[in-house]
């Protein structure tokens, strides 16, 4: 008898998001890969944009044998998911899948092969081909720390040979190289035409190792017109070190400051989770109200209404699994953000908006409102019994976020109370009071309005951006879902 494809609601009662109940591969005698096949149903249950993709529609095949036929028209996983994509260049930017979830999960706890070296590559003045990186950022305790390489520094050549458009993925991607450093020289005149890069004749040798990164790089307190100001720069929604970051917000807390900058500029995102303790330590009397809403495919999202609304909803907490957060019941937070701040930094951002006075110097954001979360290939999409004969995993856009009264799909970026971008031709030192982001917003607490107009003019890079490390790296700008839900499952697939 010809098997139907049978879309059920509401199946399954579970206790984690990851989870289907479609019947094991080998009782249906698929022939497909069982990778493909795994590929297929987890985007068919999970992806935000199911209904814009034909091919993942619950009536798309009629038969086992259709649907193996499909399957096997695509040679490989990768092409399969791929071809699965909502307009992967404008709108889905971000789902992908990986060959080894050992990686992804060490990169998602803060752990990487790295040598602790953040850049940005330009084009050279006069070029459309040759470019120049410039460190941004150096980690804390990394191999470039140890080597000495420091925030501002110039290379424009790995291994003796000069980094273009088409050669700086193979060279920067090796476990070891060396950078040659690069100085800049203007000629004394305020035009670019005659600008160059040059060579110093200096090298540094690095090595990418295994590497854990604490997100908390740096913090302070500084004093303003006899008020106490708390900075924290965070590089990373990592929920490992959640303590870490309420034992700062301790710190803050027993100092009494009146003002916190939270330096946001190079974080890319992490953990919804962590994203919703660090608004509601910066907060703490919003506690049970709504950070954030979710919105999911179609029939995720009306499932979801119809089983328990309230797995729809984020909430301000004010406490860590019975730790009580270290809340600052401030009304107003600057928030320092640029094009590199991404994803789960959006999201403080967007959700605290509505609450209190968010002050964003920078520039304008990323643009990523959606977050994800990893599937694997087992009966119920989780970790647990995921199929011992490979490592392949999904990573696809599950939900996007909206904040309390509904702002989303932010794709140019969240836009800046005040636009001023760094000069990476002087970056300044991180924390310092004279660097360009944290001097103005220190100028905006002290009130100085004519020294706010001196660093926007002086603000300006006499270079076209190439490329940013952290969009070279594997798992860039994702905002991802680790919490649980108490009982839930819809829309699963059975082959009967």
């Amino acid at each position: 008898m010809m098997r139907q494809i049978k879309i059920l609601t509401l199946l399954c009662l579970v206790s984690i998001l990851n989870t289907s109940c479609f019947e094991d591969n080998d009782d249906n005698q698929i022939a497909a890969s069982s990778i493909s096949d795994f590929v297929w149903k987890g985007m068919n249950v999970f992806y935000l944009y199911k209904d814009n993709i034909s091919d993942l529609a619950n009536d798309r095949f009629t038969s086992n044998a259709e649907y193996a036929a499909y399957l096997n028209d695509f040679s490989s996983p990768e092409s399969l998911f791929e071809s699965l994509i909502y307009q992967r260049e404008t709108v889905d930017k971000y789902s992908w899948i990986v060959d080894d979830y050992i990686a992804l999960e060490q990169q998602f706890q803060g752990v990487s092969t790295s040598n602790g070296m953040e850049f940005k590559l330009f084009l050279q003045p006069n070029s459309s081909t040759d470019l120049v990186g410039i460190v941004r950022l150096v980690l804390n305790d990394s191999d470039a720390e140890t080597k000495g390489v420091q925030r501002g520094d110039m290379f424009n050549a790995v291994n003796d040979i000069q980094l273009t458009t088409a050669n700086y993925s193979s060279l920067l991607s090796a476990s070891n190289y060396t950078i040659n450093m690069a100085t800049y020289n203007d000629n004394g005149t305020s035009e670019n035409a005659d600008d160059s890069v040059e060579s110093t004749g200096e090298s540094i040798s690095l090595s990418k190792i295994e590497y854990s990164e604490n997100p908390i790089y740096y913090t302070n307190i500084y004093e303003v017109n006899g008020q106490n100001v708390g900075y924290l720069m965070y590089n990373g929604f990592t929920a490992n070190y959640d303590t870490q970051l309420n034992s700062v917000f301790a710190n803050f807390k027993a100092n009494n400051i009146q003002h916190l900058i939270l330096d946001l500029r190079y974080n890319p995102g992490g953990s919804v989770n962590s994203a919703i303790l660090l608004s509601s330590m910066i907060t703490g009397q919003f506690d049970g109200e709504i950070f954030s809403t979710e919105q999911w495919n179609s029939e995720f999202q009306a499932a979801l209404e119809n089983e328990n609304p309230e797995l729809l909803i984020n909430r301000f907490k004010n406490n860590d699994d019975g730790t009580a957060l270290n809340s600052l019941n401030l009304d107003k937070v600057y928030i320092i953000a640029t094009d590199a701040s991404a994803s789960a930094s959006e999201l403080v951002i967007n959700s605290l908006d509505p609450y209190i006075n968010v002050m964003h110097i920078g520039s304008y954001t990323t643009g990523k409102y959606q977050a994800s979360t990893t599937l694997y290939d087992s009966e119920n999409f989780s970790r647990e019994g995921a199929n011992p004969n490979h490592t392949y995993a999904m990573q696809p856009l599950i939900f996007k976020s909206l904040n309390k009264v509904g702002n989303t799909d932010y794709d140019n970026g969240l836009t800046p109370d005040i636009l001023i971008e760094e000069s990476y031709l002087n970056l300044g030192v991180i924390g310092d009071v004279n660097e360009t982001l944290l001097a103005t917003v220190l100028t905006d607490i002290s009130g100085a309005t004519s020294k706010l107009s001196q660093l926007k003019s002086s603000s300006k890079t006499a270079f076209k951006l190439f490329k940013d490390s952290n969009n070279m790296e594997r798992f860039g700008n994702e905002m991802y879902v680790d919490k649980t839900l108490p009982s839930n499952i819809l829309n699963n697939t059975l082959f009967e």
